[in-house]
C-alpha cells in the first residue's frame, strides 16, 4: 500500500488525521448522501479549488491581490512565445521554402537562411533540392516482382537500375503532385518496361545499356514535366540485369551455347577467308601467266609473220632461187637430225654402202670429255 492505514485513525495521501476519510486534496470531500440527502454543492468545490490556487501562486491568494493579472501575463506571454516559435522558420542550405498564406502558396521561395512569417495565417512548406538516389526494380533483391519486365523476344528479364533526381522546382514538387516521389518511382518503372519490350533481351544483359538507359532518362523528364512535378532527372543507370532465378541455368546454358555457336562462326570465318585469300592469289597468279601466254603467244605469231613477209617479199623478187632455199632448208631440217644410209642405184653395188658414221663418233667423243 502506498500509506500505512494503521491505527485505523490516520489520513490517505494527502494527509488530515482522524476518522474523516473521504477528506480530499482541496479539503473536506464530497460526503456521500445520507438518508435520501442533496448530492455534494459543485460551486462550492470549485470555490475551494480557486482558493488552493491562489495560495499556491505568487503574491498571496487574499481578495484584491495581482494573482490575476499575474495569471493573465503568463498566459500572454506563453501565447507571445508559441507564436514566435510558430513564425519564425529557418531554411537549411539544402532546402526551399514556399510560404502559404490562408492556404495558398506564394509565387517566391524562401531562400536559405532565417524568415518569419505571420502565423496562424501563413504557414511554410520545406523541400530538399539535394540530388537524392532512387533504387528501383531487381526482384532477387527485393523479393518483388517489380523488375520482371518481358523483352521484345518474349524472354523474362529481372532489371535493376538506379535513378538520380533533384527538385528543380520546390512549389512545383510541393503542391502540384500528391506524392511526387511514388509518382516518380511508377514511371521509372513503366518507361523501363517501355524500352525493354522494344530490344531483344541481349541488348539489356550485355550490348545495348547505355542507350537503353538514356531512351528511359528521356522519357522519364518527358512525362514528370507534363504533370508539372518540378523533379529533373539526371541520371538512369542499370545495375543488373539477369533472368529470373527459376530459369537461370536453363538461361546459362542457352548463353553459353549461342557463345559457342559465335566461336564456331568465327572459327568458319577465319577458315573461309583464308581459303578465300588462297584462292584469290592462285587465281591472280594464272591471271597474270594466262597474259604473259597470250603475250608470248601473240609475239611469236606476229614474228612468224612478219617471217613469212619478208620471205614472200624475196620469192616475189625471184621465186627460183627463193622456192631452191626453201626446199634446201627443208632438207636440212629433216636430213640433219637422222641417221643417214646411202643406198645405190646404179644396181651394180652390193647393195647398202657403208659410210662413216660422225654421229656415234659424237657421241663417244662427248662421253670420254
Amino acid at each position: 500500500m502506498p500509506w500505512s492505514n494503521q491505527n485505523g485513525g490516520s489520513g490517505g495521501p494527502w494527509g488530515g488525521g482522524g476518522g474523516d476519510r473521504n477528506q480530499g486534496p482541496w479539503g473536506k470531500g464530497p460526503q456521500p448522501p445520507r438518508g435520501g440527502g442533496n448530492p455534494p454543492d459543485l460551486e462550492e468545490l470549485i470555490r475551494r479549488g480557486q482558493d488552493k490556487l491562489r495560495q499556491v501562486l505568487p503574491g498571496g491568494g487574499g481578495p484584491g491581490s495581482g494573482s490575476n493579472k499575474a495569471i493573465v501575463g503568463l498566459v500572454i506571454l506563453g501565447l507571445a512565445g508559441l507564436w514566435l516559435m510558430q513564425s519564425v522558420y529557418t531554411v537549411q542550405p539544402d532546402e526551399r521554402g514556399v510560404e502559404l498564406r490562408f492556404g495558398k502558396p506564394k509565387d517566391e521561395v524562401s531562400q536559405p537562411g532565417l524568415h518569419m512569417i505571420f502565423w496562424p495565417f501563413e504557414t511554410v512548406e520545406l523541400a530538399t533540392i539535394v540530388e537524392r538516389e532512387m533504387d528501383t526494380g531487381g526482384s532477387s533483391r527485393t523479393g518483388s516482382s517489380d523488375g520482371l519486365m518481358l523483352s521484345g523476344d518474349q524472354n523474362i528479364v529481372d532489371v535493376e537500375f538506379k535513378v538520380l533526381y533533384a527538385v528543380q522546382d520546390p512549389q512545383a514538387f510541393l503542391f502540384n503532385v500528391a506524392r511526387p516521389e511514388d509518382t516518380l518511382r511508377q514511371v521509372a518503372e513503366s518507361a523501363m518496361r517501355e524500352v525493354v519490350g522494344r530490344r531483344p533481351a541481349q541488348d539489356i544483359f550485355r550490348d545495348n545499356r547505355e542507350a537503353i538507359a538514356t531512351e528511359v532518362q528521356t522519357i522519364m523528364q518527358t512525362v514528370m514535366d507534363a504533370f508539372p512535378s518540378g523533379i529533373v532527372v539526371n541520371q538512369v543507370s542499370i545495375e543488373d540485369a539477369a533472368p529470373p532465378r527459376e530459369v537461370a541455368d536453363a538461361f546459362d546454358e542457352v548463353q553459353r551455347a549461342e557463345q559457342d555457336e559465335d566461336r564456331f562462326v568465327e572459327e568458319s570465318n577465319q577458315y573461309a577467308n583464308q581459303k578465300l585469300g588462297q584462292a584469290r592469289g592462285e587465281g591472280a597468279q594464272l591471271r597474270e601467266e594466262a597474259s604473259a601466254y597470250k603475250d608470248r603467244v601473240v609475239n611469236e605469231a606476229t614474228g612468224e609473220a612478219g617471217r613469212f613477209l619478208s620471205v614472200y617479199e624475196e620469192y616475189a623478187k625471184a621465186p627460183d632461187v627463193t622456192r631452191s632455199r626453201l626446199y634446201l632448208e627443208t632438207l636440212e631440217k629433216v636430213l640433219g637430225g637422222s641417221d643417214k644410209v646411202i643406198i645405190g642405184q646404179d644396181g651394180n653395188g652390193s647393195g647398202v654402202v657403208p659410210y662413216l658414221p660422225l654421229p656415234e663418233i659424237r657421241k663417244n667423243v662427248g662421253g670420254t670429255n
